[in-house]
């Protein structure tokens, strides 16, 4: 019987202001700040305090029995420091009760491991630093920014001293294996890779709600009964943790469900481990060779969903060759609002798929059209270049 370990990603990305031509070079703040905290507000009343409160709970009864993850990028942190304290305590306060490990990944949610093993390490140490700061606890698992994952990024975790990385089961990189196992990357000595179930962990995020899916409405009985006879050592139930009450409502059911779900997986014989347990306990199966960058987004868990057409391309191409010019200018406040418009949102939000993907890149854009989304990005980026430029002529910022 396998067992089962939860790591659930929590994140919110900052969303620009409708920044149209006429600011360019008159107006250096980008963010929508009113639009975040809104967001953040109303995710946190849905999701972050009720989950934490009942996960919380759950650890504390079952004396530590129920373990899960965390993943919190460090855009969430500075909104919850700036916005909405009281979330960051009850995240502390979940975290204290020392059933939840925390992962680290790129401090600014970012595509950098794509374009740039420099910037890619910066932020790594920068979320690591931050982590230790907030929660006082060093992360030894690493999760990149949506999963995204191959051979190279594997190599790159290790150099960096971390004991093991999560990444999507892709069935054509499995090729007939199962998930529910250990695995390594060619070239790589001691990492391990844990992979995500798609299967049960969509079940959870995006299929439970369905009315006209054949197995509504789901126990958690039965639930933990198809977990348990899965062949294999560990069960990974990897997804967003706005699942809980913000995809996925109240009135569907779902607190309920994980109310439920650790007793039922208790009584029919299984456990609950962390990522590092995982990786602890359970020994590497046979090789997952990636030669080629996935991720858990969209049908084709490829990078399509960031760079899958020509404005995402070019915008991310934009960002990333100010690298050089915007750490050369030694300015912090401008690295922080350069390395913010990396956030892999941005470039999420101006996909232009159509069908069942295409509709949740729009449920989650705060902009009318892909088009929108690349236009006020790239506005926004002309005027960093203009406040770079001013930077590096000597004449400072005289933008209000």
């Amino acid at each position: 019987m396998p067992d089962i370990c939860l790591y659930f990603q929590v994140h919110q990305p900052n969303r620009l202001i409708p920044y149209d031509f006429f600011r360019i070079g008159e107006h250096a703040f980008y963010e929508d700040d009113g639009l975040n905290a809104e967001v953040l507000s109303k995710v946190a009343e849905k999701c972050y305090l009720p989950a934490n409160a009942m996960f919380r709970r759950l650890i504390e009864e079952s004396d530590g029995r129920f373990r899960m993850a965390l993943s919190i990028s460090g855009t969430l942190i500075e909104q919850m420091q700036h916005h909405r304290p009281d979330v960051l305590k009850s995240f502390q306060e979940l975290v204290a009760t020392g059933g939840v490990e925390l992962l680290a990944e790129t401090y600014y949610h970012s595509l950098a491991i794509v374009h740039s093993k420099k910037e890619f390490g910066r932020q790594v140490e920068m979320h690591l630093d931050k982590i230790e700061e907030v929660f006082s606890v060093r992360p030894r698992i690493f999760r990149n920014t949506e999963l995204i994952y191959h051979n190279a990024i594997a190599a790159q975790a290790e150099t960096m001293g971390f004991d093991g990385i999560l990444a999507e089961g892709v069935d054509w990189v499995l090729n007939g294996k199962s998930p529910n196992h250990l695995y390594r990357a060619p070239q790589v000595s001691k990492l391990k890779t844990l992979l995500r179930n798609a299967t049960f962990s969509d079940d959870l995020g995006f299929r439970f709600s369905d009315k006209n899916w054949p197995e509504y409405p789901l126990a958690p009985e039965r639930f933990a009964e198809w977990l348990l006879a899965s062949p294999g050592d560990v069960v990974n139930l990897f997804m967003d943790y706005e699942t809980i009450g913000e995809h996925q409502w109240t009135d569907t059911g779902i607190f309920d469900f994980w109310e439920k779900l650790p007793d039922a997986v208790a009584e029919a014989g299984g456990q609950w481990i962390t990522p590092s347990e995982a990786v602890d306990m359970h020994r590497v199966a046979s090789e997952y060779d990636c030669h080629w960058p996935t991720s858990w987004a969209d049908a084709e868990r490829d990078l399509t969903a960031w760079m899958g057409n020509v404005m995402q391309q070019e915008a991310i191409a934009k960002i990333h060759r100010l690298e050089e010019a915007v750490l050369a200018a030694k300015d912090a406040d401008l690295a922080h609002v350069w390395a913010k418009l990396q956030t892999s949102d941005h470039f999420y939000w101006m996909s232009t798929k159509g069908g069942t993907d295409g509709g949740v890149h729009s449920y989650f854009s705060p902009y009318s059209s892909p088009y929108d989304a690349y236009i006020y990005f790239m506005n926004a980026l002309a005027d960093l270049q203009i406040r770079l430029k001013r930077i590096q002529d000597g004449t400072g910022q005289t933008q209000s």
